[in-house]
């Protein structure tokens, strides 16, 4: 099995680690060595997958903008030509078009160097093949070949010749592709300038968002002034570039309603997710961009069904559902899951065209359902033109889906060693107490247990469910009414209270 040295770099169907000393006093543990190893060990993994000899295999790597990104993507393309696989470096680049870069250049693989939102000195590995991105059980099987490959000592194995190596400015190209998509997707007379006259501001947040700026938007007439931190610099030194980030979002904000723009734009770190601001300032973000993308997806698709995870709100399933006529399929958080569902029930001859975390990770069944908040803003842009001829908005759109009042968040630390047992424990143990409540137990919660409340009991619900990789089970909480919030947590606190193994902090704070 793999010993914890291994397992911890494993994050879901990532590579996460430490790539920068001094910080916090955390201990670097994604040295050159560990990069090297791992790193052999995807090319071990991709030589058996595809059933090619290593000379046989193109693989392309990119990184964003962190500053050890440099550094592990010199040990990963070492490694990669070193096992005899040809390597095409992209450079600065974003998530998605790592992905996309296995279609456009015929690579089998492609390695991201990126650790999402996380602090500046963290940094990780994504890896995909033409099929998409890696499942959470290869990344195990990596590592394995990683560790074995470390307890033998010395380098990964090495061919008799060399992979070779190119260079290429692909995010050109991926920019190419989205200006292509939006000249198409708007009715314009002037269809080099579809934009002209529309004014979009873009906040990068120092990570690689920057291009879409710069490559999408302007040359294709966009009004783009008050456009900010579009340099990638991996100090972040502006603010977190994080869609779900209060701070982040108050700076788009700003920015936008300084400007004057039409629309506001931000990008996470790597480009894999966004969120919006309207023309005055609102944010089109968690619910409010799960009902825009639906609204856009279901236009083509009607009756289809939307894939989002488990914390979304109950305004939104009557949006969905009655104003759009879809179906609401809420499933599980992580990105990887809600796309999986998706291609699940699309493979059982169910019209799902889209999958969509309230985070901003959204996929398009168009476009491989690749979590890629590029492509998302594109579409939000094309519609945001073309309504915009009518003299409407997005906010039309979304006009009649319902907000919550209300919302809170609780994560309450699991204190045995195993969190994954104790968790379901109390899962079990509450909906057998909900039951003999008479509370009202979701029938259609997919993870964990979700129960609505009436009028005079909170007007909302809840959701307590069991992270996946942390010793942490998460309460979230929602009501229509001011205080409602309080009201349902001090419904929930004798059984929380009553729990072994489960730290109560979270809920004492709240209720004091």
């Amino acid at each position: 099995m793999l010993k914890p040295f291994w397992k911890n770099l494993k994050s879901g169907t990532d590579i996460r680690g430490i790539a920068i000393e001094g910080v916090n006093g955390e201990p670097v543990n994604l040295t050159d060595d560990v990069v090297d190893k791992i790193s052999a060990g995807f090319a071990a993994w991709l030589i058996e997958k595809t059933k090619k000899s290593a000379n046989e295999l193109t693989v392309s790597v990119g990184r964003d903008s962190r500053l050890s990104g440099p550094r592990i993507k010199d040990a990963v393309i070492n490694a990669l030509t070193g096992a005899g696989i040809n390597v095409i470096d992209c450079g600065l680049a974003s998530t998605p078009a790592m992905f996309m870069s296995t279609m456009d250049l015929n690579c089998d693989g492609a390695v991201q160097i990126t650790a999402s939102h996380h602090p500046f000195n963290r940094n990780g590995l994504k890896f995909f093949t033409p099929a998409g991105g890696l499942e959470g059980g290869d990344i195990t099987d990596i590592l394995y070949i990683a560790q074995g490959l470390s307890e033998g000592g010395g380098k990964g194995a090495k061919a008799a010749i060399p992979g070779s190596l190119s260079r290429q400015d692909y995010m050109s190209e991926y920019a190419k592709r989205l200006r292509e998509m939006i000249c198409a997707g708007i009715n314009s007379k002037d269809y080099d300038r579809p934009l002209e006259g529309f004014h979009i501001v873009v906040d990068a947040g120092n990570g690689v968002g920057g291009f879409y700026a710069e490559k999408v938007l302007a040359p294709l007439g966009a009004d783009i002034k008050g456009s900010q931190f579009l340099e990638s610099d991996g100090r972040f030194p502006n603010h977190i570039p994080n869609p779900e980030d209060k701070q982040a979002m108050e700076s788009v904000r700003i920015a936008t309603v300084r400007a004057g723009a039409d629309l506001g734009i931000i990008f996470d770190t790597d480009v894999d997710r966004a969120g919006c601001v309207d023309s005055t300032g609102r944010e089109i973000n968690r619910n409010r961009l799960v009902a825009l993308a639906s609204a856009i997806a279901l236009e083509d698709n009607p009756g289809g069904a939307i894939v989002t995870d488990s914390i979304t709100s109950s305004g939104l399933k009557v949006f969905i559902e009655k104003e759009l006529g879809g179906v609401h399929h809420r499933f599980k958080r992580g990105y990887k899951n809600v796309i999986n569902e998706a291609l699940s029930l699309n493979a059982q001859g169910i019209n799902c065209p889209l999958a969509i975390e309230t985070s901003g990770h959204a996929a398009f069944r168009e476009n491989y359902f690749l979590d890629d908040g590029a492509y998302l803003v594109t579409k939000i842009i094309i519609k945001a033109a073309n309504l915009k001829k009518e003299g409407r908005t997005l906010e039309n759109l979304i006009e009649k889906l319902k907000e919550p009042v209300e919302t809170v968040e609780l994560r309450f630390k699991i204190t045995e060693p195993d969190f994954h047992a104790c968790g379901e424990r109390i899962l079990k143990s509450l909906e057998q107490y909900a039951a003999e409540k008479g509370w009202n137990v979701a029938d259609d919660s997919r993870e964990g247990v979700r129960v609505s409340f009436g009028k005079g009991e909170g007007e909302g619900w809840f959701l307590l469910r069991l992270s996946v990789h942390d010793p942490v089970m998460p309460l979230n909480i929602e009501s229509d009414v001011e205080g409602g919030c309080r009201i349902i947590a001090e419904k929930l606190a004798g059984f929380l209270l009553s729990q072994s193994g489960l730290e109560k902090a979270a809920l004492i704070d709240y209720l004091s």
